[in-house]
């Protein structure tokens, strides 16, 4: 079953109308974001696209993608027989969490996908806390006194399982 996408039918429309031909919208790059351990990882689907042409821009707060791909040329009298590839722009923007060390962020370009790696600030990384043995009577006696200090501050207070008569 297809489902009519009524908002990407009247952009595909317009964009005919006002330049005569298609043009890929801004989210035409897929992508993948996944977390491993100290480091987000993104993907980014960019086939055909000149790797001196993709630009990554980083600011506290948002990542932004660009790249252009320009297939205009000359007229030579070619007689075209298809001719489906356009020049294209593509323009992704992610937002970036408080975590993300925006200075140790990284990118490379293989086989038409971009590889962005953003890495976790390390002091927002989860730190593992040492667990202290001690006495086993340390913990009763706290929650003993915790106890003891709801009774004094109500002392008519009865609990509930007493029987009053």
């Amino acid at each position: 079953m297809m489902l009519f996408d009524t908002f990407k039918e009247l952009d595909r429309i317009s964009s005919t109308f006002f330049s005569g031909f298609p043009v890929p919208a801004l989210s035409a790059a897929p992508v993948n974001l996944y977390r491993d351990d100290d480091r987000y990882v993104m993907e980014v689907d960019l086939p055909g696209f000149e790797p001196s042409l993709v630009d990554v821009t980083a600011e506290p707060g948002l990542l932004t993608i660009r790249a252009d791909r320009d297939t205009s040329r000359e007229d030579r009298n070619e007689r075209w027989l298809i001719r489906e590839r356009d020049s294209a722009r593509v323009v992704r923007q992610i937002a970036l969490g408080d975590d993300v060390d925006v200075d140790a962020i990284a990118a490379d370009y293989q086989n038409g996908v971009l590889r962005v790696t953003l890495p976790v600030r390390a002091d927002a990384l989860p730190r593992k806390v040492a667990v202290a043995v001690g006495s086993p009577s340390s913990a009763p006696q706290a929650i003993e006194s915790g106890e003891a200090a709801q009774r004094d501050a109500h002392p008519k207070a009865e609990p509930a399982h007493s029987v009053a008569s």
